[in-house]
């Protein structure tokens, strides 16, 4: 393993002190409509504004990838992702989002690689989402624990500018009862710093293969053999509101290679049965969602988007389906993969933005009505 490559090892070093805002206790009241609907607070509000367009559609581009970006970059320099150098993956979140930001309504980063390689190219509009978690997970035959990044949290989120916190889970309900309970925690804790610290949280949910299985794969990979209950089982845990969760990103219930097309036959209507279950889910708890794409093919995803849109889906929040293709035909070459990502990548993702803007269900803030405050001092000394 080369000494400077992007998979040098590191301890699971413990998190810098948390240190929380002091805010008056009645900050709950004032920020509330009514106590059964969601995203009540001002903060979250408008974050969620800043990661769609004017109209509420979620029109978002993800490029807080890791291992899938150090993987592409090493098959297209012909070596191992152990000798991806750091300068390579800042290199191609840079092209990234100097061509693709102009275009979506807000970019998903990570701190570690985005935000160094390319913060002073995101254009002003374009909202910002960080990732918090570390993509190395704890395999055990049990499941996988998550964690977040050492020496990374909500606070600094917000202290950065970010317009929302965004965090993967994989889950999977049918795993082990301790791992399950480890990432229920993991989620619920964050979602109460996003609380304290009054930013919206996006929370990502993905199935997987256990450790040992004929499947496994530490990366997302979309298997035809996935079980739709297992992806709305999931959803309907973190839709509950003791997770705190303001927006979900969430994966086909079925395959995207094995989904028919949408013609009304009786194949189609089936299909769509699985994507209203989660809509229903999702309608139910006032909760906006998004399509991930998973690394779908482009005509592909376009076609999951449909079934998704027609459930209630807001937009997408979607990353190598728009340009891995630009960093595996043509990284190193900067140039060339500039041009393949505003030729072919653009395509894909203005194709995508028309079927959201057309289709999607556009998402609309629900502000506080201050019913409360009655003169000067009321909201300063309340929040």
């Amino acid at each position: 393993m080369r000494r400077h490559g992007v998979f040098g090892s590191r301890g699971c070093d413990e998190m810098l002190p948390r240190r929380w805002p002091q805010r008056n206790p009645h900050h709950q009241r004032v920020s509330r409509i009514h106590e059964d609907e969601a995203m009540r607070t001002i903060g979250k509000n408008r974050g969620l504004a800043r990661l769609a367009d004017a109209e509420g559609h979620f029109r978002m581009v993800a490029l807080d990838q890791r291992p899938p970006l150090f993987d592409a970059i090493a098959k297209a320099k012909g070596i191992t992702p152990d000798q991806v150098e750091y300068s390579d993956v800042t290199a191609a979140k840079r092209l990234l989002v100097e061509n693709l930001a102009p275009h979506c309504s807000s970019m998903l980063f990570d701190p570690n690689f985005a935000v160094p390689a390319a913060i002073d190219l995101l254009p002003p509009r374009c909202g910002l989402i960080m990732t918090l978690e570390e993509h190395r997970v704890e395999e055990t035959p049990g499941g996988r624990k998550s964690r977040a990044i050492t020496n990374w949290s909500v606070e600094k989120i917000r202290a950065m500018g970010g317009d929302a916190v965004k965090v993967l889970a994989w889950y999977r309900p049918d795993a082990d009862a301790a791992v399950n309970e480890h990432q229920k925690r993991f989620v619920r804790e964050i979602g109460q710093d996003c609380a304290r610290h009054d930013i919206p949280y996006v929370l990502e949910l993905l199935v997987y293969p256990f450790l040992g299985s004929a499947n496994h794969t530490a990366d997302y990979v979309e298997s035809l053999g996935k079980l739709p209950s297992l992806v709305i089982d999931s959803v309907r845990e973190f839709a509950k509101p003791e997770y705190g969760v303001d927006l979900l990103k969430l994966e086909s219930p079925l395959a995207a290679n094995g989904l028919p097309a949408r013609d009304g036959s009786a194949e189609a209507k089936a299909a769509q049965k699985e994507f209203d279950a989660i809509g229903d889910i999702c309608r139910e708890r006032s909760i906006p969602w998004v399509l991930l794409s998973g690394g779908a093919a482009p005509d592909k995803f376009e076609r999951v988007l449909e079934f998704a849109c027609a459930a209630g889906a807001g937009g997408f929040l979607a990353g190598r389906t728009i340009w891995l293709d630009a960093v595996l035909k043509n990284f190193p070459d900067r140039e060339a993969v500039s041009v393949s990502l505003r030729k072919d990548g653009l395509g894909v993702l203005q194709r995508l933005n028309a079927l959201t803007t057309a289709k999607g269900a556009p998402w609309k803030p629900r502000f506080p009505v201050f019913s409360d405050i009655k003169q000067e001092g009321d909201f300063a000394r309340a929040y």
